[in-house]
């Protein structure tokens, strides 16, 4: 629904997934849909990864939209390490999820995982 919604790709589910998205009604969105949205528009649409920041960003703003277990800022700044393609969206995903955790530690085997408020462990 993100995608057809930002694309308006395809329009009459274009014109369905506005319908529910420009309503009043509190809608939740959980990490993986963000991550995957940000996949779609970068890899089947080939945008650029600064506009997709921009529009998921744009989206997300939304006083309708509430991330669901993130907390809305940190998934924002999350979005806004992915812009330079060193930061993998789902990185950012959860680097959000672990600040709003108040973690103090996360693991990744990932070199360029956001350190960004955490101490990141590679392992042994």
């Amino acid at each position: 629904m993100v995608v057809r919604y930002l694309t308006g790709d395809v329009p009459v589910l274009a014109e369905r997934a506005s319908a529910v998205i420009d309503a009043e009604e509190e809608l939740w969105i959980t990490s993986e849909v963000v991550a995957e949205a940000a996949y779609m528009l970068t890899s089947v649409y080939q945008l650029p990864r600064a506009l997709v920041v921009d529009h998921i960003s744009a989206f997300l703003r939304k006083r309708n939209v509430t991330p669901y277990a993130l907390d809305k800022g940190l998934l924002l700044q999350g979005l806004l390490l992915c812009r330079s393609g060193q930061v993998s969206f789902t990185d950012a995903m959860v680097w959000a999820a672990a600040r709003t955790a108040g973690a103090d530690v996360a693991y990744s085997l990932e070199e360029m995982f956001p350190g960004d408020g955490l101490e990141v462990r590679r392992g042994a």
